[in-house]
């Protein structure tokens, strides 16, 4: 009886990692990422003098889902950043109020991958690339 109780939760503490698991969608393709549309038309408005326009970038079917940002430029400055549609994890939702901030720092794609987010982030930049791109 004594061994019992140790084995029994033991037991349970082995089978809760199986119980949170959540398998990724293996696509069967070697690639992190593949763009699936090209980023959407920049939409321009004006208002006192400043500039603002709104760019979607392209939509990346990742590993782990969808990831498509849009992005608000003030005049040539990157006012906000917003995702549209990101995977729907604990690592991604921890992970992109960083990746935003760093992107209004730095005002480019050039930032840092979030670790233990490193499929989501990448999507983020190429995605932001390209709304940037866009805008031209």
């Amino acid at each position: 009886m004594k061994r019992a109780i140790p084995v029994l939760v033991l037991s349970v503490a082995g089978l809760i990692p199986l119980w949170r698991y959540a398998p990724t969608h293996d696509t069967g393709s070697s690639s992190t990422t593949e763009a699936a549309a090209p980023a959407s038309t920049p939409s321009v408005s004006s208002s006192g003098g400043t500039t603002t326009t709104v760019v979607a970038g392209s939509t990346l079917d990742t590993e782990k889902g969808p990831v498509q940002v849009e992005v608000t430029f003030s005049g040539d400055r990157i006012a906000s950043v917003r995702m549209l549609q990101q995977p729907n994890h604990p690592q991604t939702r921890a992970a992109v109020p960083k990746l935003i901030e760093e992107t209004l720092q730095a005002q480019s794609a050039d930032i840092d991958t979030v670790s233990g987010a490193t499929i989501t982030s990448d999507g983020y930049k190429e995605s932001l690339q390209a709304a940037i791109d866009a805008r031209g």
